[in-house]
Protein backbone atom coordinates (compact mmCIF):
# COMPACT_ATOMS: atom_id res chain seq x y z
CA UNK A 1 0.00 0.00 0.00
CA UNK A 2 1.42 3.33 -1.09
CA UNK A 3 1.45 5.82 1.78
CA UNK A 4 3.75 8.51 3.07
CA UNK A 5 2.99 7.56 6.68
CA UNK A 6 5.67 5.89 8.75
CA UNK A 7 5.16 3.35 11.52
CA UNK A 8 5.56 6.03 14.24
CA UNK A 9 2.84 8.11 12.58
CA UNK A 10 0.42 5.18 12.61
CA UNK A 11 1.34 4.43 16.21
CA UNK A 12 0.89 8.06 17.24
CA UNK A 13 -2.56 8.20 15.70
CA UNK A 14 -3.70 5.03 17.46
CA UNK A 15 -2.33 6.32 20.77
CA UNK A 16 -4.28 9.56 20.28
CA UNK A 17 -7.56 7.77 19.55
CA UNK A 18 -7.18 5.16 22.28
CA UNK A 19 -6.07 7.76 24.80
CA UNK A 20 -9.07 9.97 24.09
CA UNK A 21 -11.41 6.98 24.34
CA UNK A 22 -9.81 6.01 27.65
CA UNK A 23 -10.41 9.49 29.05
CA UNK A 24 -14.00 9.45 27.81
CA UNK A 25 -14.85 6.00 29.15
CA UNK A 26 -12.81 5.60 32.32
CA UNK A 27 -12.02 9.11 33.51
CA UNK A 28 -15.10 11.17 32.66
CA UNK A 29 -17.67 8.52 33.52
CA UNK A 30 -18.54 7.37 30.03
CA UNK A 31 -18.77 3.75 31.15
CA UNK A 32 -21.71 4.56 33.43
CA UNK A 33 -25.17 4.76 31.90
CA UNK A 34 -26.40 8.33 32.03
CA UNK A 35 -28.36 10.85 30.01
CA UNK A 36 -26.00 12.94 27.90
CA UNK A 37 -26.55 16.65 28.41
CA UNK A 38 -26.28 19.18 25.60
CA UNK A 39 -23.29 20.69 27.37
CA UNK A 40 -21.46 17.36 27.48
CA UNK A 41 -22.31 16.63 23.85
CA UNK A 42 -21.13 20.07 22.76
CA UNK A 43 -17.90 19.63 24.70
CA UNK A 44 -17.06 16.32 23.04
CA UNK A 45 -18.13 17.55 19.60
CA UNK A 46 -15.76 20.50 19.89
CA UNK A 47 -13.06 18.22 21.30
CA UNK A 48 -13.10 15.89 18.29
CA UNK A 49 -13.33 18.74 15.79
CA UNK A 50 -10.41 20.47 17.48
CA UNK A 51 -8.39 17.26 17.49
CA UNK A 52 -9.09 16.83 13.77
CA UNK A 53 -7.97 20.40 13.08
CA UNK A 54 -4.82 19.98 15.17
CA UNK A 55 -4.10 16.65 13.50
CA UNK A 56 -4.18 18.38 10.13
CA UNK A 57 -1.70 20.98 11.38
CA UNK A 58 0.58 18.28 12.78
CA UNK A 59 0.28 16.40 9.49
CA UNK A 60 1.39 19.49 7.56
CA UNK A 61 4.40 19.94 9.84
CA UNK A 62 5.52 16.30 9.55
CA UNK A 63 5.09 16.07 5.77
CA UNK A 64 6.71 19.48 5.22
CA UNK A 65 9.79 18.29 7.09
CA UNK A 66 10.03 15.16 4.95
CA UNK A 67 8.79 16.19 1.49
CA UNK A 68 8.43 19.96 1.40
CA UNK A 69 5.60 22.46 1.73
CA UNK A 70 3.85 21.60 -1.54
CA UNK A 71 3.49 17.95 -0.59
CA UNK A 72 2.35 18.93 2.90
CA UNK A 73 -0.28 21.28 1.48
CA UNK A 74 -1.63 18.50 -0.74
CA UNK A 75 -1.85 15.93 2.06
CA UNK A 76 -3.52 18.33 4.47
CA UNK A 77 -6.09 19.29 1.83
CA UNK A 78 -6.80 15.61 1.24
CA UNK A 79 -7.26 15.03 4.97
CA UNK A 80 -9.62 17.97 5.53
CA UNK A 81 -11.62 17.18 2.39
CA UNK A 82 -11.94 13.53 3.37
CA UNK A 83 -12.90 14.51 6.91
CA UNK A 84 -15.61 16.89 5.70
CA UNK A 85 -17.03 14.28 3.33
CA UNK A 86 -17.08 11.57 5.98
CA UNK A 87 -18.50 13.88 8.65
CA UNK A 88 -21.29 15.12 6.38
CA UNK A 89 -22.25 11.59 5.36
CA UNK A 90 -22.17 10.58 9.02
CA UNK A 91 -24.83 13.20 9.77
CA UNK A 92 -27.26 11.28 7.56
CA UNK A 93 -26.28 8.15 9.47
CA UNK A 94 -27.06 9.96 12.71
CA UNK A 95 -30.67 10.65 11.73
CA UNK A 96 -31.16 6.94 11.03
CA UNK A 97 -29.80 6.20 14.52
CA UNK A 98 -32.46 8.55 15.88
CA UNK A 99 -35.17 6.57 14.09
CA UNK A 100 -33.78 3.31 15.49
CA UNK A 101 -33.72 4.69 19.03
CA UNK A 102 -37.26 5.99 18.66
CA UNK A 103 -38.61 2.74 17.19
CA UNK A 104 -37.06 0.59 19.93
CA UNK A 105 -37.77 3.19 22.65
CA UNK A 106 -34.16 3.18 23.83
CA UNK A 107 -33.94 4.94 27.22
CA UNK A 108 -31.83 8.12 27.00
CA UNK A 109 -29.38 6.82 29.59
CA UNK A 110 -28.59 3.77 27.40
CA UNK A 111 -28.15 5.59 24.10
CA UNK A 112 -24.59 6.62 24.90
CA UNK A 113 -23.52 3.01 25.49
CA UNK A 114 -25.19 1.86 22.27
CA UNK A 115 -23.33 4.50 20.27
CA UNK A 116 -20.05 3.72 22.02
CA UNK A 117 -20.32 0.07 21.02
CA UNK A 118 -21.40 1.17 17.57
CA UNK A 119 -18.34 3.39 17.21
CA UNK A 120 -15.96 0.63 18.27
CA UNK A 121 -17.55 -1.78 15.82
CA UNK A 122 -17.49 0.86 13.08
CA UNK A 123 -13.76 1.41 13.55
CA UNK A 124 -13.06 -2.29 13.02
CA UNK A 125 -15.42 -2.60 10.05
CA UNK A 126 -14.12 0.49 8.30
CA UNK A 127 -10.51 -0.49 8.87
CA UNK A 128 -11.22 -3.81 7.15
CA UNK A 129 -13.13 -2.13 4.30
CA UNK A 130 -10.38 0.45 3.77
CA UNK A 131 -7.73 -2.26 3.59
CA UNK A 132 -9.80 -4.19 1.06
CA UNK A 133 -10.53 -1.04 -0.95
CA UNK A 134 -6.90 0.06 -1.07
CA UNK A 135 -5.81 -3.43 -2.09
CA UNK A 136 -8.43 -3.60 -4.85
CA UNK A 137 -7.39 -0.21 -6.22
CA UNK A 138 -3.71 -1.15 -6.15
CA UNK A 139 -4.44 -4.37 -8.04
CA UNK A 140 -7.24 -3.23 -10.34
CA UNK A 141 -7.22 0.48 -11.19
CA UNK A 142 -10.58 0.19 -12.93
CA UNK A 143 -12.24 -0.39 -9.54
CA UNK A 144 -12.21 3.40 -9.10
CA UNK A 145 -14.62 3.72 -12.02
CA UNK A 146 -16.89 1.10 -10.46
CA UNK A 147 -16.89 3.19 -7.28
CA UNK A 148 -17.66 6.28 -9.35
CA UNK A 149 -20.67 4.71 -11.07
CA UNK A 150 -21.90 3.38 -7.73
CA UNK A 151 -21.69 6.82 -6.10
CA UNK A 152 -23.49 8.55 -8.97
CA UNK A 153 -26.31 6.00 -8.84
CA UNK A 154 -26.49 6.28 -5.05
CA UNK A 155 -26.65 10.07 -5.24
CA UNK A 156 -29.47 9.96 -7.79
CA UNK A 157 -31.39 7.45 -5.68
CA UNK A 158 -31.00 9.69 -2.62
CA UNK A 159 -32.40 12.64 -4.56
CA UNK A 160 -35.59 10.80 -5.44
CA UNK A 161 -35.98 8.67 -2.32
CA UNK A 162 -35.07 11.22 0.35
CA UNK A 163 -38.68 11.45 1.54
CA UNK A 164 -38.98 7.73 2.21
CA UNK A 165 -38.18 6.78 5.80
CA UNK A 166 -37.11 3.16 6.35
CA UNK A 167 -39.74 0.81 7.74
CA UNK A 168 -37.88 -0.81 10.63
CA UNK A 169 -40.65 -3.33 11.28
CA UNK A 170 -39.86 -4.88 7.90
CA UNK A 171 -36.09 -4.79 8.35
CA UNK A 172 -34.69 -8.28 7.65
CA UNK A 173 -32.46 -8.21 10.73
CA UNK A 174 -35.35 -7.33 13.03
CA UNK A 175 -37.60 -9.93 11.43
CA UNK A 176 -34.94 -12.64 11.67
CA UNK A 177 -34.15 -11.93 15.32
CA UNK A 178 -37.81 -11.81 16.30
CA UNK A 179 -38.45 -15.10 14.51
CA UNK A 180 -35.44 -17.00 15.86
CA UNK A 181 -34.73 -15.55 19.31
CA UNK A 182 -36.58 -14.96 22.53
CA UNK A 183 -36.48 -11.23 23.22
CA UNK A 184 -37.54 -9.61 26.46
CA UNK A 185 -40.18 -6.88 26.16
CA UNK A 186 -38.23 -4.58 28.50
CA UNK A 187 -34.62 -3.42 28.66
CA UNK A 188 -32.47 -5.11 31.28
CA UNK A 189 -30.00 -2.31 31.85
CA UNK A 190 -26.98 -2.65 29.57
CA UNK A 191 -27.17 -6.44 29.38
CA UNK A 192 -27.50 -8.19 26.03
CA UNK A 193 -28.79 -11.51 27.39
CA UNK A 194 -30.66 -12.61 30.51
CA UNK A 195 -32.03 -15.87 31.88
CA UNK A 196 -35.70 -16.06 32.76
CA UNK A 197 -37.11 -19.32 34.16
CA UNK A 198 -34.01 -21.12 32.95
CA UNK A 199 -34.38 -19.87 29.38
CA UNK A 200 -31.93 -17.55 27.66
CA UNK A 201 -33.44 -14.32 26.31
CA UNK A 202 -31.90 -11.57 24.25
CA UNK A 203 -32.73 -8.03 25.30
CA UNK A 204 -33.79 -5.11 23.10
CA UNK A 205 -30.33 -3.67 23.79
CA UNK A 206 -28.80 -6.52 21.78
CA UNK A 207 -31.15 -5.90 18.86
CA UNK A 208 -30.48 -2.16 18.86
CA UNK A 209 -26.70 -2.58 18.85
CA UNK A 210 -26.94 -4.99 15.91
CA UNK A 211 -29.14 -2.51 14.05
CA UNK A 212 -26.69 0.33 14.69
CA UNK A 213 -23.77 -1.78 13.46
CA UNK A 214 -25.70 -2.87 10.37
CA UNK A 215 -26.66 0.72 9.63
CA UNK A 216 -23.07 1.88 9.85
CA UNK A 217 -22.01 -0.95 7.54
CA UNK A 218 -24.55 0.18 4.95
CA UNK A 219 -23.42 3.80 5.18
CA UNK A 220 -19.76 2.78 5.03
CA UNK A 221 -20.45 1.26 1.62
CA UNK A 222 -21.19 4.82 0.44
CA UNK A 223 -18.62 6.77 2.42
CA UNK A 224 -15.53 4.61 1.87
CA UNK A 225 -15.68 4.79 -1.95
CA UNK A 226 -16.39 8.52 -1.68
CA UNK A 227 -13.08 9.32 -0.02
CA UNK A 228 -11.17 7.29 -2.60
CA UNK A 229 -12.14 10.05 -5.03
CA UNK A 230 -9.97 12.37 -2.94
CA UNK A 231 -7.05 10.10 -2.09
CA UNK A 232 -6.00 6.47 -2.11
CA UNK A 233 -3.47 6.95 0.67
CA UNK A 234 -4.63 4.53 3.40
CA UNK A 235 -3.36 6.78 6.19
CA UNK A 236 -5.43 9.75 5.01
CA UNK A 237 -8.47 7.57 4.30
CA UNK A 238 -8.32 5.87 7.69
CA UNK A 239 -7.58 8.91 9.85
CA UNK A 240 -10.26 11.10 8.26
CA UNK A 241 -12.79 8.28 8.67
CA UNK A 242 -11.94 7.68 12.30
CA UNK A 243 -12.08 11.35 13.27
CA UNK A 244 -15.51 11.65 11.64
CA UNK A 245 -16.79 8.49 13.35
CA UNK A 246 -15.47 9.48 16.77
CA UNK A 247 -17.18 12.85 16.54
CA UNK A 248 -20.46 11.32 15.39
CA UNK A 249 -21.41 9.99 18.82
CA UNK A 250 -21.29 13.41 20.47
CA UNK A 251 -22.82 15.12 17.45
CA UNK A 252 -25.81 12.79 17.67
CA UNK A 253 -26.83 14.15 21.06
CA UNK A 254 -26.60 17.69 19.72
CA UNK A 255 -28.52 17.31 16.47
CA UNK A 256 -30.60 14.11 16.57
CA UNK A 257 -33.75 15.94 17.61
CA UNK A 258 -33.27 18.59 14.94
CA UNK A 259 -33.76 16.39 11.87
CA UNK A 260 -36.76 18.48 10.81
CA UNK A 261 -34.49 21.54 10.69
CA UNK A 262 -32.27 19.92 8.05
CA UNK A 263 -34.91 19.08 5.47
CA UNK A 264 -32.68 19.76 2.47
CA UNK A 265 -29.48 18.28 3.89
CA UNK A 266 -30.20 14.88 2.37
CA UNK A 267 -30.49 16.51 -1.04
CA UNK A 268 -27.15 18.20 -0.44
CA UNK A 269 -25.57 14.88 0.49
CA UNK A 270 -27.02 13.31 -2.65
CA UNK A 271 -25.43 16.05 -4.75
CA UNK A 272 -22.12 15.53 -2.94
CA UNK A 273 -22.15 11.79 -3.67
CA UNK A 274 -23.05 12.34 -7.32
CA UNK A 275 -20.35 15.00 -7.66
CA UNK A 276 -17.69 12.76 -6.13
CA UNK A 277 -18.72 9.86 -8.34
CA UNK A 278 -18.61 12.07 -11.44
CA UNK A 279 -15.17 13.33 -10.38
CA UNK A 280 -13.90 9.76 -10.32
CA UNK A 281 -15.36 9.02 -13.75
CA UNK A 282 -13.92 12.08 -15.53
CA UNK A 283 -10.49 11.81 -13.92
CA UNK A 284 -8.77 10.40 -17.06
CA UNK A 285 -9.83 13.45 -19.08
CA UNK A 286 -10.17 16.21 -16.49
CA UNK A 287 -8.43 16.39 -13.14
CA UNK A 288 -10.46 18.10 -10.44
CA UNK A 289 -8.03 19.59 -7.88
CA UNK A 290 -8.57 18.63 -4.26
CA UNK A 291 -9.23 22.22 -3.21
CA UNK A 292 -12.01 22.42 -5.81
CA UNK A 293 -13.56 19.30 -4.32
CA UNK A 294 -13.29 20.73 -0.81
CA UNK A 295 -14.93 23.97 -1.91
CA UNK A 296 -17.71 22.21 -3.82
CA UNK A 297 -18.56 19.90 -0.93
CA UNK A 298 -18.46 22.70 1.65
CA UNK A 299 -20.58 25.04 -0.50
CA UNK A 300 -23.17 22.35 -1.26
CA UNK A 301 -23.58 21.51 2.41
CA UNK A 302 -23.66 25.18 3.39
CA UNK A 303 -26.38 26.01 0.86
CA UNK A 304 -28.47 22.96 1.84
CA UNK A 305 -28.32 23.96 5.51
CA UNK A 306 -29.23 27.58 4.68
CA UNK A 307 -32.21 26.47 2.59
CA UNK A 308 -33.29 24.10 5.37
CA UNK A 309 -33.21 26.89 7.94
CA UNK A 310 -35.13 29.21 5.63
CA UNK A 311 -37.79 26.53 5.15
CA UNK A 312 -38.04 26.02 8.92
CA UNK A 313 -38.48 29.75 9.50
CA UNK A 314 -41.17 30.00 6.82
CA UNK A 315 -43.05 27.07 8.33
CA UNK A 316 -42.83 28.61 11.80
CA UNK A 317 -44.06 31.97 10.49
CA UNK A 318 -46.99 30.29 8.73
CA UNK A 319 -48.00 28.50 11.93
CA UNK A 320 -47.87 31.74 13.89
CA UNK A 321 -50.17 33.61 11.49
CA UNK A 322 -53.74 33.93 12.79
CA UNK A 323 -56.26 31.89 10.87
CA UNK A 324 -53.56 29.68 9.38
CA UNK A 325 -54.01 26.62 11.57
CA UNK A 326 -54.56 23.23 10.04
CA UNK A 327 -53.16 21.65 6.92
CA UNK A 328 -53.23 23.42 3.54
CA UNK A 329 -56.01 21.06 2.38
CA UNK A 330 -58.10 21.86 5.45
CA UNK A 331 -57.62 25.59 4.94
CA UNK A 332 -58.60 25.29 1.28
CA UNK A 333 -61.75 23.36 2.20
CA UNK A 334 -62.64 25.97 4.79
CA UNK A 335 -62.23 28.78 2.26
CA UNK A 336 -64.55 27.04 -0.19
CA UNK A 337 -67.24 26.63 2.45
CA UNK A 338 -66.97 30.29 3.29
Amino acid sequence: MDTFATAPMWAGFFVLVLGTLFVDIFVLGGRHAHRVSSREALGWTLTWMTLAALFGIALWWVVAEEAGHDAAYGKVLEFYTGYLIELSLSVDNMFVFAMIFSYFAVPPELQRRVLLLGVLGAILMRAAMILVGVWLISQFAWVLYVFGVFLVITGIKMLFMSRHAPNLSRNPIVRFLCAHMRITPEYQGERFFVRIDGLRYATPMFVVVLMVEATDLVFAVDSIPAIFAVTTDPFIVFTSNIFAIMGLRALYFLLANLAAHFHYLKYGLAIVLAFIGAKMLVEPWFHVPVHWSLGAVAMTLFVSVLLSQARTRRAAAARDQPGRSGTPRERETGNRRT
